[in-house]
């Protein structure tokens, strides 16, 4: 990648391709489906609320799509991967962050369920429509994340909200390594590639419905940099013609927390390839999806 500062008029033309993004009714999501659509793509705005993604969508104009997505619902996930005939990318962007205990409707952990298990989901169910890239969103917090293949759901460790968020976007990132890999055996020229925004002033930060809440505003407005640049990362690894698969971008300053997009490295942990691929056949079984490569 060049050392030149890419920012979101480097996306270009994207007339005739079409893009899916997951949680666009809001924060970062919401800014990729605008620069996207107004670089001329076709942006399905894959939602769980769709009352808010209506009004993203009309202010967007006719380049954007509305349709349900509940990542915490393996049904929802189906009847949306049933409704979409072909996509270029699959951006894998909408997450929950440290949340209180609850499950999903399949009985997940809700974290590692909308997070990973959802995304993962989604992503084998539209597998033989993408004809370009998968980008799935982690976070610099995968370093404090460890993957309990024998507890992944939290059903007997003592639940602790930020190891949750840890694992799930651990999680993330080993999925993007692993289907890499697989995409790499099967000779395909589809690439998974991973990002993250740093640290991003969204809505993301207001709903652990804890102190944290109070004390991430703070940090919103004193160390955040805005949704525009947060969301420039995820935009590059989906658009930008040198974006490698099983590659990680994310912010190139000050701890990779702010600044314009760069390749970036990821922990030991996350290049395990003897837990990413135990980790990929407990997912088959806990989604029943398997109709990868």
């Amino acid at each position: 990648m060049p050392e030149t500062q890419w920012t979101a008029a480097d996306v270009g033309d994207q007339t005739g391709r079409t893009f899916i993004v997951t949680g666009a009714n809001s924060g970062l999501g919401e800014v990729t489906a605008r620069i996207l659509a107004g670089a001329g793509a076709e942006v399905i705005l894959a939602c769980r609320n769709v009352e808010k993604a209506n009004v993203v969508a009309a202010e967007i104009g006719a380049n954007a799509t509305v349709r349900q997505l509940d990542l915490s619902d393996l049904a929802s996930v189906r009847a949306f991967a049933n409704s979409v005939d072909g996509v270029d990318v699959l951006i894998n962007n909408a997450g929950v962050m440290a949340l209180p205990l609850r499950r999903t409707a399949d009985g997940f952990e809700m974290q590692i369920g909308t997070n990973h298990l959802g995304h993962f989901a989604l992503t084998g169910l539209l597998f033989d429509k993408i004809r370009d890239r998968v980008v799935t969103m982690s976070s610099g917090l995968h370093a404090y994340g460890s993957i309990d293949l024998d507890d992944l759901n939290w059903e007997h460790r003592r639940y602790d909200r930020w190891r949750a968020y840890g694992q799930s976007k651990l999680a993330n990132l080993m999925f993007t390594y692993e289907l890499q890999r697989r995409l790499d055996a099967a000779g395909s020229t589809v690439r998974s590639v991973a990002a993250h925004p740093g640290y991003a002033a969204t809505g993301l930060q207001a709903h652990t419905e804890s102190v944290f809440d109070r004390l991430m505003s703070v940090g919103n407005r004193l160390i955040a940099q805005s949704a525009e640049m947060g969301a420039l990362p995820g935009l590059f690894a989906a658009t930008a013609p040198d974006a490698e698969g099983g590659r990680f971008y994310g912010p190139r300053g000050l701890g990779n927390l702010r600044g314009h997009p760069v390749k970036v490295g990821s922990t030991k942990k996350s290049k395990d390839e003897g837990v990413a691929a135990k980790l990929w056949t407990l997912s088959e079984r806990l989604t029943g999806v398997t109709n990868f490569t």
